[in-house]
């Protein structure tokens, strides 16, 4: 076979009314086709309504360019432009239709169940044929796609091989010669005596359309019965308008397009037909003549079994059918009393925004989440007030009048959805409200919508985004018991890299300080209205310790400092004996912190109230080396517990940073508990020698060492040769006989 007979057969150009009035001259026949090709497996009421459905939606969108120069055809396979290409489209669409679903393959429209037709409450099949036409169906169902295809219009359609190749690879068959080979397989089983099947050669009793068995019109030799070529389906043959099974020319017509024994014979000219009549007919049968043969599977396609147009109704399966409209009815009960809880004033879960539902109804967890009941102190009150902390924090901001937004607070406060950006310090609880808390602010800062509370333990903040509630931020801080000082500051918003605190009304002043540069004076740092500070570089969000912005406040006692440790509340800076700490506003103290702050990393999200640094000894280095210190660091947290201790040896040049010596956590020591500390480091002198430095806090009498470096030494002070990388225990007696070791 050449090349070109495999190319698509040109249809010519094709206007959309023409498509249109082909298919609804030959609906019938188009439906038939597709039901035939479509698999079996879809079953015969999906199939029917599959196959209406790909017939349906066949028409162009616009006309059909002419494709070419057509090639040498024979008369047979000529058929009207319109038809042909409406019926290339349903083939198209009907071998889709039967491929499987992949699970990463994009699905066509054509794999799903139709939408339109659809009928409810009722299953369509054909009427019943006979045991041919069950066997013929059985058959094709082994069939692949383009294999049905095939044979329908060989059979169906009486096309010729390579006018079947082209329509075949026209409707995008990868192989449209093994689709034939599938359909000559089919051919051969037809007939059991041993007819062959159409579009075969060897049909022994002659070709259909002479009763007398002989060749029928247009008849050749080496092909059997095909009447197409007196005018194939689709084609006007003597005149136009013969569709099938609508007057003379249809299916239910002895002469079809073109003469006697046409592709729209009925199923009794069929059964007359090749030589051998049916029961009862007078034509063509005689006393004694041989019994009539079977009809090949070719003839079966035109029967009643295989007409998706001439249908019976019967109903679905009536009991499942009550279950699920029961069920689809308790459906939509529910979706209403959904959507009816969504629009209620008052009880809705809409108007929480980023909330989770509300799982237990409580009256007094309830009255805690009512915007109306939370507490608003006056700002004539602090002044007058027995104590100054957050009790007595005046509702600031110019949205504390918003319900909406208190509400929404409230709920996510109550109920977080998975959305929420969620944090607290070690220790705090995170639940809801005992009772309606106290609005501390309530205002826009920055792109952001935030809202401070207090309940008398936690500092809680809010955010939301200006324009929806994607992205809602939660925040809580343990903040129990705090004084002046520790209530004097709140972080109310975070971002690029900045900070801006909400200050108590009882701070006067507000600076920033640059921790790492001691000399340097202070900011001026801007407040608004509302006691809102302008953004400051946060220590806690930077990559490095290039410098460390504290907050400096001053009230009506003094100047405090203030710094950023990634939680909601700053924690206070200090300096001296852990019995009697004092703000770290000296030079001594802003010097120390100078070499030392870069430690405030390890005490990071950690619940801190306060940092202290207190130098608890100094030291002679050997060769004159001058003066070193010895510097304990100690960490208290809003909870009591966890605290962080650091002894930290300060070498005398003042550029250089503190030497971490020792580390511990959850240690009394250099606390007011017990303000006793005891330290040691390997040190390197100037010259080259190695040396194993000690020191204690004052309280103690003797210091030794032992494993890799022994001696003693009397008074809190030990220096002690050493090589390179020698390590040592340490050991000390306090003043009353009390055997202490070193911070671990």
């Amino acid at each position: 076979m050449s090349t070109q007979d495999l190319v698509p057969s040109p249809v010519g150009p094709v206007d959309v009314e023409q498509a249109e009035a082909a298919l609804v001259e030959r609906y019938p026949r188009l439906v038939r086709i597709a039901y035939l090709v479509l698999p079996p497996a879809l079953g015969r009421n999906r199939r029917v309504l599959t196959a209406h459905a790909l017939v349906q939606r066949s028409l162009p969108r616009r006309r059909v360019p002419d494709p070419g120069i057509p090639g040498p055809r024979r008369t047979e396979d000529a058929v009207d432009p319109g038809y042909a290409y409406v019926r290339g489209e349903v083939l198209r669409q009907a071998l889709i239709a039967g491929l499987p679903l992949r699970r990463l393959a994009l699905p066509r429209r054509a794999q799903f169940p139709p939408l339109l037709p659809h009928v409810w409450g009722l299953r369509l099949f054909p009427r019943v044929g006979g045991a041919d036409e069950l066997a013929l169906d059985q058959r094709l169902s082994r069939l692949s796609g383009p294999g049905r295809a095939a044979y329908v219009l060989r059979g169906l359609e009486r096309q010729g091989d390579p006018e079947v190749l082209r329509v075949l690879a026209a409707a995008g068959v990868e192989d449209p010669a093994e689709a034939l080979a599938e359909a000559d397989a089919l051919d051969a089983t037809d007939d059991p005596a041993g007819h062959a099947g159409p579009g075969r050669a060897g049909e022994p009793d002659g070709a259909p359309g002479a009763p007398d068995g002989t060749p029928g019109p247009g008849a050749r030799a080496g092909r059997s019965d095909r009447v197409g070529e007196q005018g194939g389906p689709g084609r006007t043959g003597g005149r136009r308008g013969g569709g099938p099974g609508v007057g003379p020319g249809g299916p239910g017509s002895a002469t079809g397009p073109g003469g006697p024994g046409g592709p729209a014979r009925t199923r009794e000219a069929v059964e007359g037909s090749a030589g051998g009549s049916a029961a009862g007919s007078a034509k063509g049968s005689t006393a004694g003549s041989a019994p009539p043969r079977r009809l090949s599977g070719a003839a079966l396609l035109e029967s009643d079994e295989f007409d998706p147009c001439a249908l019976q109704a019967r109903p679905t399966d009536l009991m499942r059918r009550r279950q699920h409209a029961r069920a689809a009815f308790v459906a939509v009960v529910a979706l209403v009393a959904c959507g009816t809880l969504l629009g209620l004033p008052g009880d809705g879960w809409g108007r929480n925004g980023a909330a989770a539902p509300s799982y237990a109804r409580n009256p007094a967890a309830e009255a805690a989440l009512e915007p109306g009941a939370v507490k608003r102190v006056d700002p004539a009150v602090w002044p007058g007030a027995t104590r100054q902390d957050f009790s007595v924090w005046p509702a600031r901001g110019g949205l504390t009048g918003d319900s909406a937004l208190l509400r929404r607070a409230l709920a996510v406060w109550a109920r977080p959805g998975g959305s929420v950006r969620s944090s607290a310090t070690p220790g705090t609880p995170v639940g809801p409200p005992m009772g309606p808390p106290q609005l501390l602010f309530a205002g826009r800062v920055d792109a952001m919508r935030v809202v401070l509370f207090h309940d008398g333990l936690r500092a809680v903040r809010y955010a939301e985004p200006v324009e929806g509630t994607a992205g809602a931020a939660l925040d809580f801080a343990r903040t129990d018991a705090a004084e002046t000082v520790g209530a004097a500051a709140l972080v109310v918003s975070r971002a690029a890299g900045n900070v801006r605190y909400l200050t108590a009304p009882w701070v006067r002043e507000t600076a920033v300080r640059d921790l790492l540069a001691p000399a340097r004076e202070p900011r001026r740092l801007v407040r608004d209205g509302d006691g809102v500070t302008d953004p400051v570089p946060s220590p806690a969000q930077s990559g490095g310790c290039a410098r460390w912005n504290t907050l400096q406040v001053r009230d009506r006692e003094g100047v405090r400092l203030l710094t950023d440790l990634g939680e909601l509340a700053p924690a206070r800076l200090l300096w001296g004996p852990p019995a009697s700490p004092e703000d770290a506003t000296r030079p001594e103290a802003r010097e120390t912190w100078a070499r030392t702050a870069c430690r405030l990393t390890a005490v990071w999200a950690h619940g801190v109230r306060s940092v202290n640094a207190w130098r608890f000894a100094r030291q002679p280095l050997p060769g004159g080396a001058g003066q070193a210190a010895w510097v304990c660091t100690r960490a208290e947290t809003w909870r009591g517990t966890g605290s962080r201790v650091l002894a930290q040896f300060l070498v005398p040049s003042p550029e250089v940073p503190a030497a971490l010596a020792a580390r511990s956590e959850g240690s009394s020591a250099c606390g007011v508990r017990n303000p006793r500390v005891l330290a040691g480091v390997l040190w390197q002198a100037p010259g080259g020698d190695w040396f194993v430095l000690a020191a204690g806090s004052p309280d103690f009498t003797s210091l030794e060492t032992s494993g890799g470096v022994k001696g003693r030494s009397d008074g809190p002070l030990l220096t002690l040769r050493a090589k390179a990388g020698a390590r040592a225990d340490l050991a000390g007696t306090l003043r009353d006989g009390t055997r202490m070791n070193a911070l671990r």
